[in-house]
């Protein structure tokens, strides 16, 4: 049975969270207080119910941030970034490594390409490297 590596990003995810929560409190405090305004203008309903939706909207995006997701087993590895994934046989792929200065690692294949592993991010400094090196230990048993 080969075996299966999987990562995350770890500050990413508490970040993001935290900020989800913060996001839609404050849009649901907001909301509500519309309603009550000395101004003139006149709040109804519907808008302290979109500007609830509006922050709930937000933190969805903010969540977006935690999908990144890197697993790999001695065929190949799936890159799960924000948007996109993509899975690559170990033998398209050249190296993985992690520049001096990147915020995150990345595969280098063929024709000056590359895909950024957004899961193995440099903040998370000890679980990346443990990431980089899992990766690199597959990729080199699966390619000698």
């Amino acid at each position: 049975m080969a075996s299966v590596v999987e990562f995350r990003p770890k500050k990413i995810r508490l970040v993001a969270g935290v900020s989800a929560v913060f996001l839609v409190a404050v849009f649901t405090v907001v909301g509500l207080l519309l309603g009550d305004t000395p101004t003139g203008v006149i709040f109804r309903t519907s808008d302290q119910i979109a500007m609830i939706c509006l922050g709930v909207l937000l933190a969805c995006g903010v969540l977006l941030l935690t999908r990144p997701r890197v697993r790999a087993d001695a065929e190949g590895v799936e890159v799960r970034n924000v948007v996109t994934a993509h899975r690559f046989a170990w033998a398209d792929v050249l190296h993985v490594s992690f520049p001096d200065g990147a915020s995150w690692a990345r595969l280098e294949l063929p024709d000056d390409e590359y895909v950024s592993i957004m899961a193995v991010q440099a903040v998370d400094r000890d679980h990346a490297v443990a990431a980089v090196r899992a990766l690199r230990e597959l990729h080199r048993a699966a390619t000698n």
